[in-house]
């Protein structure tokens, strides 16, 4: 792929959604994966609804409403709350991130993420998992206020670094995203780290990994 730009999804991609939730797992018992999978699931339908409606809030906003419905259903204590959404601020990376950015960094590659989450919670994840000197831009979703798939996000890296669609490689663990950034015009790659079936949404990926290792060999 002819990249002049790798540009990476955060939530899920390089960071573990359900780090937070993993590491209360003593205190919400076994119900803590499906909880965290609840919330994330829920979390993602609120940013496409209220994009639907035109009704706007942050990402930030919405993962703690989410979580306040996620608690809610799973019957979690209240106090529990302002936990894990402290340890929703400093996500764990996936263990590989770390080694395949600082390989990719030798490469003259612009490497960026493009996330729905807010600047500042962008630059506290990759300032707690040091990881901030290895990428040119945090584009958020703030920047147009609208949540992917939306094609305005998608714009954001190409106008900045003034290059083709299909001159970044984009990589998402969430298919509808690498549907999202393919049908735009993105080369996109997915990270399938659990074995799953990609959606039927007019778009195959480019390649298809099980970790971000496996980039390195295609770049």
């Amino acid at each position: 792929m002819n990249s002049k730009a790798i540009v990476f999804d955060a939530y899920g991609t390089l960071f573990d959604v359900n780090s937070a939730a993993e590491k209360c797992k003593h205190k919400i018992g076994d119900k803590w994966e499906a909880f965290a999978n609840f919330w994330r699931t829920t979390q993602l339908e609120y940013t496409w609804l209220r994009s639907l409606m035109n009704r706007h809030k942050d990402f930030w906003q919405i993962t703690e409403d989410s979580l306040d419905k996620s608690m809610k259903v799973f019957n979690i204590d209240k106090s529990m709350k302002n936990e894990l959404l402290n340890l929703y601020k400093v996500l764990s990376p996936y263990p590989e991130v770390k080694e395949v950015l600082e390989n990719l960094k030798k490469k003259n590659l612009k490497l960026a993420i493009l996330s729905n989450g807010t600047p500042s919670l962008l630059n506290e994840l990759v300032k707690t998992n040091d990881l901030n000197s290895l990428f040119d831009d945090l584009f958020s979703i703030e920047e147009v206020k609208i949540y992917k798939p939306d094609s305005k996000v998608y714009d954001l890296p190409v106008k900045k670094y003034k290059i083709k669609s299909n001159e970044i490689t984009f990589l998402s663990a969430n298919t509808w995203d690498v549907s999202g950034g393919g049908n735009y015009g993105y080369n996109s790659v997915w990270v399938n780290r659990n074995k799953s079936q990609f959606d039927n949404l007019d778009y195959q990926p480019k390649k298809e990994i099980g970790n971000l290792s496996q980039l390195l060999d295609i770049v």
